[in-house]
């Protein structure tokens, strides 16, 4: 059973689901339409390697807006930070950005019971098309959990404020730092000049 976007702004009150900040006008009659923060994420790397931490820059929308580009997987994340017990929270596109040619989270669209966090975006599109920062990209919706279940508590992404790159070299190498591979070549060629 899927809540309604009025149980969805009731439910604001209590301790089970949670929008911050909360926007009525963002209100949908089954979903919440989520925003785009202003900053996107790219990977460095020619080969992606599930099995180890991937270099990745930080590219901030200027507010006319950022050309994504075809061939490239952004990461991006949303400006709500969002709390869920006791319920299946789940995310998609908008149908009005499908239509532009804009895939976002086609792998990773349902979250587990006992999220708490900003959800990172993962974005492609088909041909040039430009986004802007605050712009409602995905609409979250909630599903009724039936049974018990241990909700979800991993220190994986949990409590995420930030865009969260892929962690699946955790699963695959058995590596446990979070030691990510940002490049910064701002601070980078500040210090070779020095």
């Amino acid at each position: 059973m899927l809540l309604s976007g009025e149980e969805i702004r009731r439910r604001q009150n209590d301790h089970e689901l949670r929008i911050e900040p909360f926007n009525e006008e963002q209100l949908n009659p089954n979903s919440y339409n989520l925003s785009l923060h202003n900053e996107l994420l790219i990977y460095e790397e020619v080969v992606l390697d599930a099995g180890a931490p991937n270099r990745y820059r930080r590219i901030e929308i200027p507010p006319e807006g950022f050309t994504l580009q075809p061939g490239m997987l952004y990461l991006g994340r949303t400006v709500e930070f969002t709390k869920t017990h006791g319920f299946v929270p789940m995310i998609q596109g908008r149908s009005s950005l499908g239509r532009l040619g804009i895939v976002i989270n086609a792998g990773g669209a349902i979250g587990d019971a006992g999220y708490q966090g900003t959800w990172t975006l993962e974005m492609y599109c088909i041909q040039p098309v430009r986004i802007y920062a605050g712009m409602q990209v995905c609409q979250i919706y909630y599903m009724n959990l039936e049974g018990e279940c241990e909700e979800y508590s991993s220190d994986k992404y949990q409590h995420s404020r930030d865009i969260q790159p892929s962690l699946m070299f955790r699963e695959v190498s058995g590596i446990d730092s979070d030691k990510q591979l940002e490049l910064n070549f701002d601070e980078l060629l500040h210090g070779a000049r020095e």
